[in-house]
């Protein structure tokens, strides 16, 4: 054989050998797609296990395993934030089956609070489908002389610097929200972050904190057992879990709007056809009645969207949360 014999030029001999090269890639992937799924899917969440990110991590398994017939289990990669686990799934063979459990968390806040972040959620993943979102709820201890917004703009108002507020810790939705939230409102409540929402939300309880911004799924229980009060929801819409509890927007005294949402993301190399097929099983999840149901119980609500608006939602997220955070110049070292 002469394939690159002394007579080719050696351009030509290059660019012939890097077709052949191209040839059999695009083969590979072909291939690959082909038999997909091959082995079992891992859904990693950049979480500890038992919390509400987990959960519902657990419920799209279960569906996944269900719809094409191969085993799915969730995989817990904590550490720095959600960095270890969303950077791994950034590095991971870009075959579908290393899936990763994103959210407003680490595909946004963290983009825009930490400096140095080892993966970009716009150029290192793909999303396959967003699952669903939650309101906020503006909670405030029983004992407090408020019982609504217009009346917690005042009390505050009054007091700058004598109330406090807890969270989660530092750069998370608890504190970055309510800290925008006050920015916008021009009040001063102090800061106190904890390990966690759980401490938070026992020292409320006991008296010792005054406010709180948290997720519905977390914070229901609390208000609809009238142990803390329920204030104003961050949502557009009030949520049919806590109908009595309106809007930021409604009370006029300011316009606050967000959303914990959570989606499922690839590594951006995965073959075309891979995410396409995974798609379309999650656009057949998220109308599954039972799913849906367990959502809505949750006090979310599906978020349904075609393909070609999944990239520009979470570009739309990055420049509207990063807007707010300038204001209140929050970071994380």
């Amino acid at each position: 054989m002469y394939l690159f014999n002394q007579t080719i030029p050696l351009n030509t001999a290059s660019l012939f050998r890097f077709a052949v090269f191209i040839s059999f890639v695009l083969i590979f992937k072909c291939v690959f797609a082909q038999d997909f799924p091959s082995k079992q899917f891992k859904i990693i969440v950049p979480s500890a296990s038992g919390g509400g990110t987990d959960i519902l991590a657990r419920s799209v398994a279960q569906k996944i395993s269900e719809t094409l017939k191969q085993s799915a289990i969730v995989e817990n990669r904590t550490g720095g934030g959600s960095i270890v686990g969303s950077e791994y799934v950034a590095r991971s063979l870009s075959d579908g089956h290393t899936i990763l459990m994103g959210s407003i968390a680490n595909m946004v806040m963290n983009k825009i609070l930490i400096q140095k972040l080892p993966y970009d959620p716009e150029k290192d993943f793909v999303p396959i489908g967003y699952i669903s979102a939650y309101p906020f709820v503006l909670m405030a201890r029983t004992d407090l002389p408020i019982n609504n917004f217009q009346e917690f703009v005042q009390y505050v108002k009054s007091r700058p610097d004598k109330l406090s507020f807890g969270s989660a810790g530092i750069g998370t939705l608890q504190h970055v929200w309510f800290s925008v939230l006050l920015n916008n409102l021009n009040l001063q409540v102090l800061h106190i972050p904890f390990k966690g929402a759980a401490p938070v939300h026992q020292e409320m309880l006991g008296g010792r904190i005054d406010f709180m911004f948290d997720n519905i799924s977390a914070a229901k229980q609390y208000v609809l057992s009238r142990r803390l009060k329920g204030i104003v929801v961050s949502s557009v819409d009030r949520t049919v879990l806590l109908p009595n509890v309106p809007t930021i927007n409604e009370s006029g005294v300011t316009k606050f709007d967000g959303e914990s949402w959570f989606g499922l993301f690839l590594p951006v190399n995965t073959p075309t056809n891979i995410v396409n097929k995974l798609r379309q099983v999650m656009s057949d999840i998220n109308k599954d009645i039972d799913f849906v149901s367990k959502i809505e119980r949750d006090g979310g609500r599906m978020l349904n969207m075609s393909p070609e608006n999944q990239n520009i939602f979470l570009r739309d997220e990055i420049i509207k949360w990063s807007v707010a955070i300038q204001k209140i110049q929050v970071s994380i070292e």
